[in-house]
């Protein structure tokens, strides 16, 4: 098995590949691949033989997709498709199949099929929620889809999923679930084990535990904590969400903080409970854990530098290493372990 990290670096128009030691940690440049356009979210599928990434420049955007090489971990071009704007977010579904993407300026989440050796194919949905919608995915049974948004819209917008066609449909029960005041849902990360999906809020500087029906495909609030200090920070706003493999801890980017939260989850419940923040770059935005759960990988909106952080067994963070420039900001932070 071999360990890479994908990072397209921001106001550029290239992308960096980085072999990664699994057991120390350490990072070396392996490629730096020519996009054309500035990219910004990255997903793979779940095979990791291809790679999406969204791209712009100017008044173009696309949805580009990469052949993964596995001897190697570099990428060879299998196309792009027009898009309507800068996607904010990008996943495969369960089965890969379709491409889901979240638009926040336009306000739209759409579906594209994959079609030949993993190349984006036809728009099979188009489905206009609000503006500010930043993430899209799919549950894990591959049946309901959902798409938070931050700013005024508040709301996580609720789908089935047909994974036949690719089609979003308004989930009958509820199809947009209104966070609490102020609060702004921008990311999630379902845990591993538990019917408990985690949602970092923009505006609140907060993560809400929601439980998750897995039958009606519909998730409610369980609790709400702070992200930040006691105390607060004036001017914070949360970033990216993401929970450990093993499901036991889970992470926050703090913009303005400039820091990334850590929080313990109970095994049972999914209930949280901080760790407080480890400090980063200046405005920490896009990270990543990489597979093994062993490492924390963080980059900035007003750095270059792309910080590791060792995991410790209680999940506290601890900084590792030589912290790396980009050469620029990191669009995007996303490990991959490929045959």
């Amino acid at each position: 098995m071999s360990h890479y990290i994908y990072i397209p670096v921001g106001n550029t128009d290239h992308l960096l590949v980085f072999a990664m030691d699994p057991n120390t940690g350490a990072l070396k440049k392996k490629h730096e691949v020519q996009m054309g356009k500035s990219g910004h979210a990255v997903c793979a599928d779940h095979k990791r033989q291809t790679l999406y990434v969204g791209l712009g420049q100017g008044e173009e955007y696309t949805l580009a997709a990469y052949a993964i090489d596995q001897q190697n971990g570099g990428l060879t071009t299998l196309g792009e498709v027009m898009v309507e704007g800068m996607l904010c977010y990008l996943s495969t579904d369960g089965a890969d199949r379709f491409v889901l993407g979240a638009y926040y300026s336009a306000g739209l989440a759409t579906v594209h099929a994959i079609g030949d050796r993993g190349a984006v194919s036809k728009l099979t949905c188009r489905y206009p929620t609000e503006q500010c919608a930043h993430y899209i995915a799919t549950d894990v049974a591959n049946s309901y889809a959902f798409v938070p948004h931050v700013a005024a819209a508040n709301s996580i917008y609720q789908f089935e999923f047909d994974a036949e066609s690719g089609r979003l449909t308004p989930n009958e029960i509820m199809p947009v679930l209104a966070a609490a005041p102020g609060q702004g849902p921008r990311h999630l990360a379902f845990h591993p084990k538990l019917d408990i999906v985690y949602a970092d809020n923009e505006q609140e500087s907060s993560v809400t535990v929601y439980g998750y029906d897995r039958e009606q495909g519909t998730l409610a609030a369980q609790q709400t904590v702070s992200t930040l200090p006691e105390g607060g920070w004036a001017g914070n706003s949360n970033a990216q969400i993401h929970i450990h493999p093993s499901g036991k801890f889970v992470y926050v980017s703090n913009r303005g903080h400039d820091s990334i939260a850590m929080f313990a989850t109970d095994p049972d419940t999914g209930a949280i409970r901080s760790l407080g923040q480890q400090a980063g770059e200046d405005t920490p935005r896009a990270f990543a854990i990489e597979p093994n759960g062993k490492f924390l990988y963080s980059g900035a909106d007003r750095s270059h530098l792309l910080r590791t952080f060792r995991i410790g067994d209680d999940g506290i963070l601890h900084e590792h290493g030589v912290p790396v420039d980009l050469g620029g900001s990191a669009g995007w932070v996303y490990p991959l372990t490929v045959n």
